[in-house]
């Protein structure tokens, strides 16, 4: 089941979205919503989604914040959905990351419809994409990661930790550039704790946690 994310103030408009998407997909579909900026990027920050609908003018934090904020963790289909339709307004929410940008008022079924294409074409892409470093495989599409047959248990951060060094496998990150990538450009905590997930993920990958490498004053890469 496709989970969804619309950060709406209009309840109204919330309701409508949830009620037609749920009904047209027979419930293959879940609209989860938020009423504010603030519901929104506690959201996002704390939940995975396969596609996110934004308004822009939103009390608390505008959908563009919350857009850039979610393209620090994810690249998940993100939709604006708003009464903004001037040239600079699209252009640059296509800037901040987003797939598509639709101007109301508009068609249900539109939006519907432009929804279940960059969901598909998302699953396409990363069902094609496999991320591997020695016996270790991590399949995007699923947040799976297997060493050999062996599927291993990761926390969301020792994933995205994993996904971060296999996708610049070969490549040194820093502690800040890892913290930046998994937690975020507005983590103010420790960089000792890319440490202790680099130390986590290492033993629950076994003998293939030899595929993470210490760059002594540089920071971690995979090989």
């Amino acid at each position: 089941m496709a989970k969804i994310l619309m950060v709406e103030d209009s309840a109204q408009l919330r309701e409508a979205v949830s009620d037609f998407f749920m009904n047209r997909s027979g419930g293959t579909l879940t609209v989860e919503t938020a009423a504010d900026g603030d519901e929104g990027m506690k959201a996002v920050t704390e939940n995975t989604y396969d596609l996110v609908i934004l308004d822009i003018m939103l009390p608390g934090p505008s959908g563009y914040m919350i857009c850039k904020k979610l393209r620090e963790k994810s690249d998940c289909p993100i939709v604006f959905l708003t009464a903004l339709g001037t040239e600079d307004n699209i252009l640059l929410g296509y800037e901040m990351g987003a797939d598509e940008y639709m101007v109301k008022p508009f068609s249900l079924m539109i939006l519907y419809t432009k929804c279940l294409i960059l969901m598909d074409r998302k699953v396409k892409k990363q069902d094609e994409k496999v991320l591997t470093s020695g016996d270790i495989k991590l399949y995007p599409s699923r947040m799976q990661v297997f060493v050999g047959e062996n599927e291993i248990e990761l926390a969301p951060k020792e994933y995205f930790l994993l996904k971060a060094l296999l996708d610049n496998i070969g490549h040194v990150l820093g502690r800040q550039k890892l913290l930046d990538l998994v937690w975020g450009m507005d983590y103010f905590g420790s960089d000792r704790v890319v440490d202790t997930t680099v130390k986590n993920v290492r033993h629950k990958l076994g003998s293939s946690g030899d595929q993470i490498k210490t760059i002594r004053g540089g920071g971690y890469k995979a090989v």
